[in-house]
């Protein structure tokens, strides 16, 4: 009953010898990389979900979840299944079992403990013909197992305009409830699209595999969150933020020359504002068994800022005189005095609240085709 039919926002589905895995990033693009932060991010199925249509009052999904554990740093909670009948989010529930890989930063080492399935139980669904989605955790891998239901199941159809969506980790949706309640999936749903998500958490950093990824999508519009990662992660300077920004939107245009593109400068994040990266976790914070970063870096000549990065976008797409770019500034969806009513709870990322407020504020500005 597990079919690849079923499963929606993923670019590839990896069978494994104990089910299938879903990635959000093709191959080709996970070998270009070569980065076990990007490969664990990726595998990590933030806007992937089941989609059928079923008369079922109960379904049954097994999955294999894969834990990641950090001694010393504080857990995060376990991973939370949506789900959405027709396009209502009517129960959660999560998994046992699985996997456990723990890295210790102090070693240097990564341990892998193999563990079973566990089972997933929805009951008590209308007894009628119904939309049925299951959204995957956003923030833990997933190898999806076993499907079954008291009555059939068929793929349901894509709905609604195609949305692609590139960013960080709060694209992925760091610190959200749920993973329909990321404000990227928030936003679909307001607006009607059809998403598929590629937040990933510390790798938005301008690969030029994302714009070829761009260029090949369906998208109907298409978005990209850029400079939270590239400040946090020191990765590059001025001189060189333009020209790959360019290049990431000369690649898409090559296959979508005239569909909406939108930019999102970064939001607000008093940590990175006028200081570069890279970011670090505070320790002290670890001491008290909470998890936050602070900013590292010295202001320097050419460094980027989250002020620098909002400049340079903002003159990015003036000088490209694109009818079809647009600029969202990320200060207009999660601002100042955003922050002073829902601070970032670990200083660098938006809590559950602050998800729906984003979404709220982005929805319209998706400028999505409506023939």
């Amino acid at each position: 009953m597990l079919t690849p039919e079923l499963i929606h926002g993923a670019l590839e589905l990896e069978r494994t010898d104990r089910g299938l895995r879903p990635h959000r990033l093709p191959a080709w693009a996970r070998a270009q990389a070569q980065d076990p932060q990007l490969d664990t991010v990726e595998a990590q199925p933030a806007g992937v979900r089941l989609a059928l249509r079923t008369a079922a009052t109960a379904i049954e999904l097994d999955s294999i979840r894969t834990r990641r554990e950090f001694p010393g740093v504080p857990d995060r909670p376990d991973g939370v299944y949506d789900l959405l009948v027709d396009g209502v989010l009517t129960g959660q529930a999560g998994v046992g079992g699985g996997d456990t890989v723990t890295v210790d930063l102090a070693a240097g080492t990564v341990t892998r403990q193999v563990g079973a399935p566990g089972t997933l139980t929805f009951a008590g669904l209308p007894a009628r013909d119904k939309r049925v989605e299951i959204w995957l955790p956003h923030h833990e891998s997933t190898e999806l197992v076993a499907l079954r239901a008291d009555a059939p199941v068929v793929a349901a159809e894509h709905v609604g305009p195609r949305w692609w969506h590139h960013g960080s980790s709060i694209s992925q949706g760091s610190n959200a409830a749920s993973p329909s309640t990321t404000w990227v999936a928030l936003a679909a749903a307001a607006a009607g699209a059809d998403v598929t998500n590629l937040g990933f958490g510390g790798s938005a950093l301008l690969d030029p595999f994302i714009g070829r990824i761009l260029r090949d999508s369906d998208a109907d519009v298409i978005s990209v969150e850029i400079g939270i990662n590239l400040v946090n992660a020191d990765l590059m300077r001025r001189r060189a933020f333009a020209p790959a920004v360019h290049g990431l939107l000369d690649t898409i245009r090559d296959g979508h020359p005239t569909t909406p593109i939108v930019l999102i400068s970064p939001l607000y994040c008093p940590i990175h504002e006028t200081t570069p990266g890279p970011g670090a976790f505070d320790v002290e914070a670890l001491r008290e068994g909470r998890v936050a970063f602070v900013a590292t870096g010295e202001p320097g000549p050419d460094k980027l800022t989250l002020t620098v990065i909002r400049d340079e976008l903002a003159r990015i797409t003036g000088v490209r005189a694109d009818e079809h770019l647009s600029l969202v500034d990320g200060l207009d969806l999660y601002g100042e005095a955003d922050h002073a009513e829902h601070p970032l709870p670990d200083r660098l990322h938006p809590d559950a609240a602050s998800h729906r407020l984003i979404a709220s504020r982005f929805a319209h500005r998706l400028s999505l085709p409506t023939g």
